[in-house]
C-alpha cells in the first residue's frame, strides 16, 4: 500500500509501530527496524532513510551508512560504519557493543496514516 498524500496523517514515535535489533562487528553497527504490522512498512520505508539515520547518529560521526530493504518481513536493515569508537576491544564507552543504538533510532518521529493508528494505539 503506497502512502496517499491526501490522507490524514499523524505523528508517532517509531517505537510505537516497530521494534528494533542491534548487532556489532568491530566498529560497525547493524540496526534493524521491523514494522509491528505490515501496514506500517510503507511509512517506515519512505521516512526512515539513510539521511534520517545519519541525523540520529550525527553525535557518533558515522562513516558510510547502507540501507537494505526487506519487504517480505516488513523490515529495514542499516549498517553504520565507524560508530562504535573502534569496537568492543577499543571502545571506552559504556555501550561498546552498541546494543542501545536501536533505541535511538526507534525514538524518531514519523508520519503515519491516522486511520492505521486508531486501531493500533487504541
Amino acid at each position: 500500500m503506497a502512502l496517499n498524500p491526501n490522507q490524514q496523517m499523524s505523528s508517532v514515535r517509531l517505537y510505537r509501530i516497530a521494534h528494533g535489533r542491534t548487532g556489532d562487528k568491530g566498529d560497525r553497527s547493524n540496526i534493524s527496524v521491523i514494522a509491528d504490522r505490515p501496514e506500517f512498512y510503507e511509512a517506515i520505508l519512505a521516512q526512515v532513510t539513510v539521511d534520517c539515520v545519519r541525523r540520529v547518529f550525527q553525535h557518533r560521526k558515522p562513516g558510510k551508512i547502507s540501507r537494505y530493504e526487506l519487504p517480505r518481513i516488513h523490515a529495514l536493515n542499516f549498517v553504520l560504519d565507524d560508530v562504535l569508537d573502534g569496537g568492543v576491544n577499543d571502545a571506552l564507552n559504556l555501550d561498546s557493543h552498541g546494543k542501545g543504538l536501536a533505541g535511538f533510532l526507534l525514538d524518531v518521529e514519523i508520519m503515519v496514516p491516522a486511520a492505521l493508528l486508531v486501531a493500533e494505539l487504541a
